[in-house]
C-alpha cells in the first residue's frame, strides 16, 4: 500500500468521488488506516431529499491528549475533460506537478495528513503519547447535511472528545506557509420580492412598478457597511447576486421584481441578529409605498474564531521551522466544514495552495506535497513529544 504523499494522492485522486459518490476513495483511506492499526468504522447518513453520504471516523489510542485531522474526500465535477491537459482522474505528474481533480481540494492535503501520520506511527509505535483520530466525509462540496455535521453528532454520541483538531483544507494564496485559517465569517442568503401590478407602459397609472421599489430597497441595504470589522475578521460585506424581472417584452410593466443577496459575517453578528437588521433597514426603506417579502434562508454557516492560543502557535510554529514564513492568521475566504467541527473543539485550517482549486488542470507541485508532510509531521511531534502523556498543548 502506497505510503508517500504523492503515491497517497495519486491513488485518492484516481478514485472518482464526485459529491455524492464515494468513489473508493474513504475504501483507501480506511484500509490503509486499518492496516496501521487504527479502528475505522464507515457511517453512512440518509436525509430526505439529499443524497445518502459515506463517511470515515477512524481513530488509533485511548489516552489524551487527541487530536482530530479532518478533511473530504468528495470533489466537485472536472467539467469539460477534454480541456485538461492531463486526465482529472488519472493522477498524472509531469515536470513535477501533480494534476487532477482534488489535487488541491483536499485530497492532496489529505494525503500529507496520512503520511505524516504513518510516519510518526512507524517512528513511535502505538504508544506515542495520546490519540489520533480521522473524520472524513463525502458531502464537504455538496449539501454538507449527511457529512461532518452528523458523523461529529455520531462520533461524541459515542463518548468520542477531541482537544484540537487540525483541517488539512487549501488556506495558503500563493505559497505554502503564507496563511493558516483560524476562523470563518458566516453566511446569509436573503431573497426579496417586491410586488407591483402588471400593465402596459403606456398606461402607467394602471399598473404599479415594482422595479423603482426595488431599487429603493437595494440602495438601503447597502448604502451604510453593515459594520467596521473587528480585530481578527474584516467588515462584514452584503453582495447582491441577482435582480431579475423576468420580462421579455419592451411594452409591460412586470408585476414582480425579486432579488438575491449574500452576506458574508463576521462574529459579531449571528444570522438570527443580522437577519432582524436586514428587516429593520428594509422596512425604513419601504414606509407604506413599497410592498414587499423577504425570505431569508436557513444557514448552517455561523461566524467563528478560534482565539489565537498555544495550538494555534505550535502550528504557526511548525510552518515557520519548514518554510521560513510566518504566517498569517486568517478569517478570509468561503465556508468550510470547520464551521461544524468549532463546537466539538478548537480548530485550525492548513494546507496546500489554493490557486487552482475548481479550475480545470487542479494542480499541485510534488515538493509543496512534501513539504506539507513535513509540516504536519513537526505538529504531530510537537503535539505528541516524546515521553510526555497526556497533556495538551493548551494545558
Amino acid at each position: 500500500m502506497p505510503h508517500s504523499p504523492l503515491d497517497l494522492a495519486q491513488a485518492l485522486i484516481r478514485c472518482p468521488s464526485v459529491t455524492p459518490e464515494e468513489g473508493g476513495a474513504l475504501d483507501l483511506f480506511g484500509r490503509i488506516l486499518a492496516e496501521a492499526g487504527f479502528a475505522v468504522e464507515r457511517p453512512v447518513f440518509s436525509e430526505a431529499g439529499t443524497p445518502d453520504i459515506d463517511n470515515l471516523y477512524a481513530r488509533i489510542g485511548t489516552a489524551g491528549p487527541c487530536l482530530l485531522l479532518a478533511g473530504h474526500t468528495d470533489v466537485v465535477p472536472p467539467g469539460e475533460t477534454s480541456a485538461w491537459r492531463h486526465g482529472p482522474f488519472a493522477g498524472d505528474v509531469a515536470d513535477g506537478i501533480l494534476y487532477g481533480r482534488g489535487a488541491v481540494d483536499m485530497k492532496g492535503g489529505l494525503a500529507c495528513l496520512l503520511a505524516a501520520t504513518l510516519d510518526l506511527l512507524a517512528a513511535r509505535g502505538p504508544a506515542f503519547g495520546g490519540s489520533i483520530a480521522f473524520l472524513i466525509t463525502g458531502d464537504e462540496e455538496g449539501p454538507a447535511v449527511n457529512g461532518t455535521v452528523k458523523l461529529l453528532t455520531w462520533a461524541r454520541a459515542r463518548g468520542e472528545r477531541f482537544d484540537h483538531c487540525l483541517l488539512g483544507e487549501p488556506t495558503n494564496p500563493s505559497r505554502l506557509g503564507e496563511m493558516i485559517k483560524i476562523g470563518r465569517r458566516g453566511s446569509l442568503t436573503g431573497k426579496i420580492t417586491v410586488h407591483g401590478r402588471q400593465g402596459h407602459v403606456a398606461y402607467p397609472h394602471r399598473a404599479e412598478n415594482p422595479i423603482p421599489g426595488m431599487l429603493r430597497l437595494a440602495s438601503a441595504l447597502v448604502a451604510e457597511p453593515i459594520d467596521g470589522g473587528t480585530a481578527h475578521f474584516d467588515a462584514s460585506n452584503l453582495e447582491f447576486t441577482t435582480i431579475d424581472v423576468g420580462n421579455a417584452a419592451t411594452n409591460v410593466i412586470p408585476a414582480d421584481a425579486r432579488a438575491v443577496f449574500n452576506i458574508r459575517f463576521n462574529e459579531g453578528w449571528s444570522a438570527e441578529t443580522l437577519g432582524a437588521e436586514i428587516r429593520r433597514r428594509l422596512e425604513v426603506a419601504a414606509g407604506n409605498t413599497v410592498r414587499y417579502t423577504l425570505d431569508l434562508q436557513p444557514s448552517n454557516a455561523p461566524a467563528f474564531l478560534t482565539r489565537p492560543d498555544a495550538f494555534v502557535d505550535l502550528v504557526a510554529g511548525a510552518i515557520e521551522a519548514e518554510t521560513g514564513l510566518r504566517p498569517e492568521l486568517s478569517t478570509t475566504g468561503g465556508t468550510s466544514d470547520a464551521r461544524f467541527i468549532k463546537d466539538a473543539c478548537p480548530v485550525v485550517e492548513f494546507g496546500l495552495v489554493g490557486e487552482t482549486m475548481h479550475q480545470v488542470d487542479e494542480r499541485v507541485p510534488v515538493a509543496d506535497l512534501e513539504r506539507l508532510t513535513a509540516i504536519y509531521r513537526r505538529v504531530l511531534e510537537a503535539y505528541f513529544p516524546a515521553g510526555a502523556s497526556g497533556a495538551s498543548p493548551s494545558a
